[in-house]
């Protein structure tokens, strides 16, 4: 900062000062001799003038450090931090560098988010890719293999991959959906028979294959929900207990209700959870011991459901015993009052 902007900065005050200077100027002119009053009046401006001289001289050089420290900050390449902020002389100057250091904090919590989100999306792309690929290599082994198979066969098994393959891409639909969730929901009465229904017939195959049994309540309720997204909540839900369900087993599907709230409860007799997983079911990424080991998972299905659930005004939770079954719940709230998602 030159001295001409210092100056210019304290013009409301040299305002104020050549105003009362003019005040009292003017009072001594009428209340002495004119010939005794203009001596005094001359003497009295001028040593008030340099008083003020000195003062905004004084003044420039002192606050002239933190103003080219300053101006050195502003001029200098790379990320900046509130440490290299000049050390404030004023308490007006303590509350600016406070306010810098407080946006300058906030700014950092954001880049740090920004970049784990795209650190988590470029895993999950890299994940996504990989379990893309091997029902697509599955296909060409079928297709390379199938010279001594039935065309019904070798169909039957080009079905299954491609199922595959279209619950990856819904899946990474729905993962670059949620910023934006907002835009693309409508809370309306929902029935819920009907949604299961359609879960339970997506799945049918596996249950087929694989000899479960599914055990329905005879009867659902309308539930105020958004029917796309609640579809694809259960989806993930009953692909969960389908994927980690031995043969022969059961999954069942109940509707509770109390005072309080809705429940929907899917719970299976598959190979549960470990305690020390459970907590972190709902993580994004988090696969856990089942998921490594047992079956290929890319840890972003009970994520995505879990954070639809509470876009949605609803929640998830589960239960779970190593060896004897998992049960997860999907909490509907009583009260007409939904949660509005700002994107």
């Amino acid at each position: 900062m030159s001295f001409y902007e210092y100056v210019k900065d304290k013009r409301y005050f040299l305002a104020l000062y050549g105003g009362i200077m003019l005040f009292v100027s003017l009072l001594m002119a009428v209340s002495v001799s004119p010939s005794l009053g203009m001596d005094n009046i001359i003497y009295m401006n001028a040593a008030c003038l340099l008083a003020v001289t000195a003062y905004l001289a004084i003044g420039y050089r002192y606050r002239r450090s933190f103003y080219r420290e300053l101006s050195e900050l502003l001029t200098r390449d790379g990320e900046q931090t509130a440490a290299a902020l000049p050390e404030p002389q004023t308490a007006q100057q303590r509350l600016f560098v406070g306010v810098i250091a407080k946006l300058q904090r906030e700014h950092m919590k954001q880049m740090q988010r920004a970049i784990a989100e795209h650190r988590d999306h470029q895993d999950f792309i890299l994940s996504w890719i990989h379990e893309v690929k091997l029902p697509i290599a599955a296909s060409r082994l079928v297709m390379e293999n199938g010279s001594d198979k039935s065309s019904e066969e070798l169909i039957d098994k080009l079905e299954d991959e491609l199922g595959k393959i279209d619950n990856y891409v819904e899946q990474a639909l729905y993962y670059s959906r949620i910023d934006s969730f907002s835009k693309d929901y409508f809370i309306s009465e929902v029935p819920l028979e009907a949604v299961l229904k359609e879960s339970v017939k997506k799945f049918a195959k596996l249950f087929i294959t694989k000899r479960i049994r599914l055990r329905l309540d005879e009867t659902f309720p309308y539930i105020h929900s958004d029917r796309k997204w609640l579809g694809y909540i259960i989806d993930q839900i009953v692909a969960n207990a389908l994927k980690y369900t031995p043969e022969d087993g059961a999954i069942t599907i109940r509707f509770e209700e109390d005072a309080y709230e809705r429940r929907l409860r899917i719970e299976d007799t598959g190979i549960g959870i470990k305690q020390e997983d459970l907590p972190r079911v709902f993580d994004k990424g988090f696969t856990g011991t089942n998921g490594r080991s047992y079956a290929k998972s890319t840890g972003m299905g009970l994520y995505l459901a879990k954070q639809m659930a509470i876009k949605l005004g609803h929640d998830l939770s589960i239960l779970s015993e190593e060896g004897r079954y998992t049960s997860v719940t999907i909490h509907f709230p009583r009260a007409g009052t939904y949660l509005h998602w700002k994107a």
